[in-house]
């Protein structure tokens, strides 16, 4: 545990540490319970907007619900070059900042296995969640900090060329309708992607196939061999998600120059239009915007919004100097990890079935209900427990309990 703002503690960014949160609350949130609750308004067009933008998409294509991870492997990378500089002046060397990462690597290896296990009867190897990807990468990409911009962009542009090239040399089936017919998990209504662009289609992917290899190296639920994801989604995503970073430890070196303020704003702002225009580009032409196996297009296009977000976060916090009200985002950017860790498994039934039973009684006193029963349940449902696991993080920042890796 640390304390951030202690004693000789160098100042923090406050709006990085809003913008986490923000992400952090995101995807705790659940939607807030709305995709549930809308299947009620199937005509509503603002409801099915707002399920649509809550949602993955299905394969190509992207949704705000999909900027969640690439904005908090872009929030890692942007923490980095902070981190790397304010430990170097503490006088740690080198390679024990190197023993750190590697450490750091294996632990949220370790913690998203975890996570994807809970509940389960036996360990789920599986690679694809946000802090097993993230430790995938993570060592890599410290290996890059201070080499130089020049040096870490171009390492992010060959990462992305590289694992174009591999994609595109891995033979697709002669009938892309076999893809559905070879049980590769597609819906028998599923629309083959066309062409060239066929290379990085559902489960029928050279990532897809790595991982018929690499998973079967380690024990599967119930014996059987794994076949395919579910969602498409691949443990071989670490290495674009690799630039995602590098381009987030830009955005940090950046943000750490001595440049105006203006100046930074004004330069993310050309990253964030430049990455969205090449991206769309890019998925039209090169290979398909996919957040699901993190094609490069995909790469660039989410770089863009990412930019974009922390860009809206640094005018209004850093520039405008509006910082109170970016409390409630920063107390559970300060804890993220123990936000996702509640999030994602350890609190994310109980608390709603303790609301239940303890409030329960009282809901229906007042309203004739159950609680989270009704047409807008889920939604009260989802704020509540948010609610309670943004109360626990508020609890930890004025104990000054700051969970750290």
């Amino acid at each position: 545990m640390s304390e951030p703002g202690g004693k000789g503690a160098p100042e923090r960014l406050l709006s990085l540490d809003a913008y986490r949160g923000f992400v952090m609350l995101a995807m705790a949130s659940a939607g807030l319970g709305i995709p549930q609750a809308a299947h009620l308004f199937p005509g509503h067009k603002v409801w099915q907007g707002l399920v649509f933008q809550l949602d993955h998409v299905a394969w190509v294509g992207c949704s705000f619900w999909d900027l969640i991870q690439p904005s908090f492997m872009f929030i890692v990378g942007v923490a980095m070059p902070f981190s790397f500089a304010n430990r170097r002046e503490r006088g740690d060397s080198w390679s024990r900042l190197f023993g750190h990462a590697v450490a750091r690597s294996l632990i949220l290896i370790s913690l998203g296995i975890f996570l994807s296990s809970a509940w389960s009867k036996q360990t789920n190897f599986t690679f694809v969640n946000v802090l097993t990807q993230i430790g995938l990468g993570y060592t890599f990409v410290f290996l890059l900090l201070d080499r130089g911009p020049k040096t870490q962009f171009a390492a992010a542009l060959a990462i992305l060329a590289g694992y174009w090239v591999l994609f595109a040399a891995y033979p697709v089936p002669a009938d892309q309708m076999d893809a559905t017919r070879l049980g590769l998990g597609l819906p028998s209504n599923w629309e083959p992607l066309p062409g060239f662009a066929a290379h990085w289609e559902k489960n029928a992917n050279v990532a897809a196939a790595f991982d018929g290899w690499f998973l079967n190296l380690f024990p599967q639920a119930g014996g059987k061999p794994f076949r395919y994801n579910d969602g498409g989604y691949a443990t071989l995503n670490f290495v674009p998600s690799i630039a995602t970073m590098l381009f987030g430890v830009l955005a940090g070196e950046l943000l750490r120059s001595s440049w105006p303020k203006g100046v930074k704003l004004k330069t993310l702002l050309i990253a964030a239009a430049l990455g969205i225009a090449l991206g769309t580009l890019l998925g039209g032409t090169v290979c398909p915007i996919v957040k699901r196996i993190w094609t490069p297009s995909w790469v660039v296009y989410s770089t863009g919004w990412t930019c974009a977000l922390l860009a809206g976060f640094y005018a209004i916090i850093e520039i405008a100097g509006f910082r109170k009200w970016s409390f409630p985002l920063v107390v559970v950017g300060a804890n993220s990890i123990a936000m996702y860790v509640m999030a994602q498994s350890l609190l994310k039934s109980w608390v709603p079935g303790t609301l239940q039973i303890h409030l329960g009684w009282v809901w229906a006193g007042i309203t004739g209900s159950e609680l989270f029963g009704g047409p807008y349940g889920p939604i009260r449902q989802a704020s509540a427990g948010l609610f309670v696991l943004w109360l626990i993080c508020l609890w930890m920042y004025r104990q000054r309990i700051f969970i750290k890796i």
